[in-house]
């Protein structure tokens, strides 16, 4: 560890080492120092440590924020309420809503070990019995969550399940006209055909919002130990979280890796076979399958400009988001041909 650590973009560690002092007196005990993490699109994480202790901060990008989209108390509220329940998350340390510390509000919870697999090679060499498996439980961690009853944790207030869809396809709407500097094809057709096709949703559930292998944590045992990235959660439509996983495994690899390849290790269970033993779990039929895929890939395409605005402001931190802009178009066109092929 640097005898002089350097403050990170986004984290300024004196004012965030003497406010944890005061919070959480004797929790840090050395020289603090934090790294930030590569690979994540949205908020920024960090990994902190003391030299012994190690624990995890999570904070809004800097410059241009969506509103709603970066929300810490929301993030922190979720894990908090789903400690020692059947979904596997970090336990959570502290909130700090305010702007006086960081600029911005953030929230500091454990760090639990685990990997993240993004790409096809490292997971491939597991071998395909225990990839395969590892796709397995990424089903049944999201079986399970669905499964939870929110009034039971204390998230009976999490969300307005009634017209979910629709305030979803406007909410996406909304955020990428906040977003949109150039033409994007095919976007606004996939959005009117996600409007004149809405389904009926099924029993609402606790919804992750981006789920798929690189937002968990697996373990050596190739077991789940931790669910990450909860920005988005809400009570909704589970099907959504289904259709995510499908669009990420039918499109992994694309955009040279901008979507995570990981699916594409041999092993991995194909889009119908998550499908199906998703239902078999949760008893939920995967109706109108085709929405939900493309909705997916409509809602990525948001992010992923949202991604490329705030490249070309300068305000975007870690390696890959300069071929964000690529994946967009990618993305709505995805959308269309679902909607057509099924």
């Amino acid at each position: 560890m640097p005898e002089n650590p350097v403050d990170p973009p986004g984290l300024d560690l004196a004012r965030l080492r003497a406010h944890l002092d005061r919070e959480l007196p004797g929790t840090v005990q050395g020289p603090l120092d934090a790294e930030l993490i590569e690979g994540g699109r949205s908020n920024l994480t960090y990994v902190l440590t003391d030299g012994t202790g190690r624990w995890v901060l999570r904070r809004p990008p800097l410059g241009h924020v969506l509103a709603t989209a970066h929300d810490m108390g929301r993030e922190h509220r979720v894990m908090t309420a789903l400690g020692g329940t059947g979904v596997p998350v970090p336990g959570t340390l502290l909130l700090d809503p305010g702007t006086e510390t960081l600029g911005a509000p953030w929230y500091l919870m454990d760090f639990v070990p685990g990997t993240a697999h993004r790409d096809a090679a490292p997971l491939a060499g597991l071998g395909a019995p225990r990839v395969h498996a590892i796709g397995e439980r990424l089903v049944d961690t999201l079986a399970a969550l669905h499964r939870i009853d929110p009034a039971a944790v204390g998230l009976a207030d999490f969300g307005r399940p009634d017209g979910y869809l629709e305030r979803q396809l406007r909410r996406w709407s909304t955020q990428l006209a906040a977003s949109r500097s150039r033409e994007l094809p095919g976007v606004d057709r996939l959005h009117g055909l996600l409007a004149a096709r809405l389904p009926e949703s099924p029993v609402p559930a606790l919804v992750h919002g981006d789920y798929r292998l690189d937002n968990v944590l697996v373990d050596e045992h190739d077991a789940v130990a931790a669910v990450l990235d909860w920005e988005m959660s809400t009570l909704g439509d589970p099907l959504t979280d289904v259709g995510l996983l499908v669009m990420y495994t039918e499109l992994a690899g694309v955009g040279g890796g901008i979507i995570p390849s990981a699916a594409t290790a041999p092993g991995f269970p194909s889009a119908g076979e998550l499908v199906a033993r998703y239902a078999g779990l949760t008893g939920r039929e995967a109706a109108d399958l085709d929405w939900y895929v493309a909705f997916a890939s409509f809602k990525l395409a948001v992010v992923a400009e949202g991604i490329h605005y705030r490249f070309r402001q300068g305000s975007t931190l870690g390696a890959g988001f300069e071929r964000a802009g690529e994946i967009a178009p990618v993305l709505a066109e995805h959308g269309l041909t679902t909607l057509k092929e099924r």
